[in-house]
């Protein structure tokens, strides 16, 4: 933990350091490396991709401290690699100052993602600026809701094999798929981020993290139209403190289990969160049919519902009618203080794997007040193997 902290401490620091060098050389002997003098052109028509790609090499390859400065002003790019391993100093600073547009053709992204990060060690991306992913022209293409095997659009910011790394001060508006995709990463802090899509936006996750370890996520808001926060297979040691979610599908564990041999999710902590007005609070869910694989270790602490519909589920029969069980085990999971008002008399619903049920789910000190007339909140569960202590609203299951 010490080591974790003093790497999460250094990079805070040297992008506090950046951030009053921008204009300039930088700091120890460092260099800025400015987009405009790589031939990027602001403005909403002309694409500035392959500068800014020209400008990322030429940081990157600077054999010391370096910082890529996107200054005020529009950019407009299509699809943008970012890729290392990097020779420069680590971290390598991205100073986002101005506003990147996104190409509006689904065609220009062949990929995962419109902003890629890709083998990079010790990045830093800061600067105050916005990213805009144009989703509003190209939603109109997501059919996932009637096509199960659909291919989700570009991520504004894909995360692939990124360590050590810091995501801080930046606005995210309006992606085509998730706003931020991480995986296969590790050590990476997520701080003080504002992301925005309008409640109906399809598949605008506002970060999805899959297959990485040791992420942090923490004072930032997040208004999207789907899951503010969603936790993918193969994600170890989570921890989300203080985000601010709503509109949009609160924060959720899954869907797990559609893809054959997934890996494990364990040690998520969610603390200090606030849900306004999602459709779900606190949910975890599984596809049935699963291949089996596990879910674990997770606390959920002092969290705040308001006007939330589903504040507290789990929900292992998600997205098919399949009538097989999911396989997918989850057990050690824990809810505590959590409080605020529900939109469903339903306020607790547990509805587990009838082949694998839920073991050692704990809620201890709830307090759900269902804001219809005339009736209280309730509690279901099936499959679930549940313990409770301190106060209890709505009611314990009755199994």
């Amino acid at each position: 933990m010490a080591n974790r902290t003093t790497i999460f401490a250094v990079l805070i620091l040297s992008s506090a350091l950046f951030s009053c060098n921008a204009a300039g050389p930088g700091p120890s002997g460092g260099a800025v490396f400015n987009v405009l003098s790589f031939g990027a052109k602001p403005g909403k028509k002309q694409e500035s991709t392959q500068a800014f790609i020209k400008a990322w090499n030429a940081a990157c390859n600077f054999n010391g401290q370096s910082t890529l400065l996107i200054p005020l002003g529009i950019y407009k790019l299509g699809e943008t690699i970012f890729r290392g391993p990097c020779k420069s100093i680590i971290p390598i600073t991205v100073q986002v100052q101005g506003t990147l547009q996104a190409v509006s053709d689904p065609s220009a992204y062949s990929g995962d993602g419109w902003i890629s990060f890709d083998s990079v060690n010790g990045l830093i991306l800061t600067g105050g600026g916005t990213i805009d992913g144009q989703g509003r022209v190209l939603w109109q293409y997501n059919n996932c809701k009637t096509n199960g095997n659909c291919v989700l659009l570009a991520a504004s910011i894909y995360m692939n094999n990124v360590n050590n790394s810091n995501v801080n001060g930046i606005n995210l508006i309006n992606s085509m798929g998730f706003h931020m995709h991480i995986t296969g990463s590790n050590l990476i802090m997520i701080h003080s981020l504002s992301i925005t899509a309008p409640g109906n936006s399809p598949n605008t996750d506002g970060i999805h993290i899959s297959k990485s370890n040791t992420v942090e996520v923490s004072m930032s808001v997040i208004r999207t139209g789907d899951d503010c926060i969603s936790i993918g297979q193969g994600s170890t040691n989570v921890t989300i403190n203080t985000v601010t979610c709503g509109p949009g599908h609160g924060i959720s564990v899954g869907s797990l289990g559609k893809e054959p041999k997934e890996l494990d999710v364990k040690g998520l902590i969610v603390k200090n969160c606030t849900l306004l007005g999602t459709t779900n609070g606190i949910r975890i869910k599984t596809y049935p049919a699963s291949n089996p694989s596990r879910a674990s270790g997770m606390l959920f602490q002092d969290i705040v519902m308001d006007n939330v519909m589903n504040p507290i589920i789990i929900d292992q029969h998600y997205g098919t009618k399949s009538t097989k069980p999911s396989l997918v085990n989850i057990h050690d999971v824990d809810y505590q203080n959590i409080r605020g008002t529900t939109l469903s008399p339903i306020a607790v619903s547990l509805m587990c794997s009838s082949q694998v049920p839920c073991q050692n789910v704990h809620l201890q000190n709830i307090n759900l007040q269902f804001k219809g007339i005339g009736r209280r909140p309730t509690s279901v569960c099936a499959n679930a193997k549940v313990g409770y202590s301190g106060l209890q609203i709505p009611p314990p299951c009755k199994i």
